[in-house]
């Protein structure tokens, strides 16, 4: 697994979040404003967070966004399938996306390597929540660097 841009941004939108008063509908523009997400790459990334629950947004004047829940029972677990389906390497192993492989029953690397490897990425992400956003944007740290250290393809 490796993270996208668009996980950035959501993390960085999610710690921002995050440090909102309960009940404050927060407005697209805000958001962008403080964390310098564009606002049309940040809307299209609200959405993917509001339609899988973890975030809420209201219509309207006085509308806007907030987390769905309070920020420790986030996973970033659920932050990233929210993003970018699933977590696993392989669809073989998926526990939500399963697709059968002919070799499944045989396939040692199958069994070890790659199960191992989706339950670490899956402990990590469950194990850490959108709190541990929250206490990066309380202290102002911006994720606008991690940008530039994500790894390529082929890299």
């Amino acid at each position: 697994m490796r993270l996208s841009a668009t996980d950035v941004y959501a993390f960085q939108a999610l710690g921002f979040l995050g440090l909102q008063d309960a009940g404050r509908w927060v407005a697209s523009e805000e958001i962008s404003e403080a964390t310098g997400i564009h606002r049309p790459y940040l809307v299209r990334i609200l959405a993917a967070l509001s339609a899988k629950g973890v975030v809420k947004s209201k219509k309207g004047i006085g509308g806007g966004y907030a987390l769905a829940r309070k920020p420790q029972l986030i996973s970033l677990c659920e932050v990233v399938r929210a993003i970018d389906g699933p977590v696993a390497p392989l669809s073989c192993i998926s526990l939500n996306w399963h697709e059968a492989c002919p070799e499944e029953g045989r396939c040692h690397v199958r069994a070890t390597v790659y199960t191992r490897m989706r339950d670490a990425m899956l402990a990590v992400l469950q194990e850490f929540s959108v709190d541990d956003l929250v206490q990066d944007a309380r202290q102002g740290v911006g994720y606008g660097h991690c940008l530039g250290h994500l790894l390529k393809p082929g890299a």
